[in-house]
């Protein structure tokens, strides 16, 4: 079992949280991407969700 590491960047001021299991493949937290956009940042997902350009 692999660990999970977590590393940041930083965007306009913002942190941004960054997940790697195996250093190949990395996911960026989509949720602090959207607390840029809204206070509410589940707002801003089921918002981007809903749209039809999302796939």
């Amino acid at each position: 079992m692999n660990r999970i590491k977590k590393d940041k960047i930083y965007a306009k001021g913002f942190e941004i949280g960054i997940y790697t299991e195996d250093f190949r493949n990395e996911f960026i937290s989509l949720t602090d991407i959207a607390k840029y956009k809204s206070d509410d940042p589940n707002d801003s997902i089921r918002n981007w969700m809903r749209s039809k350009d999302t796939i």
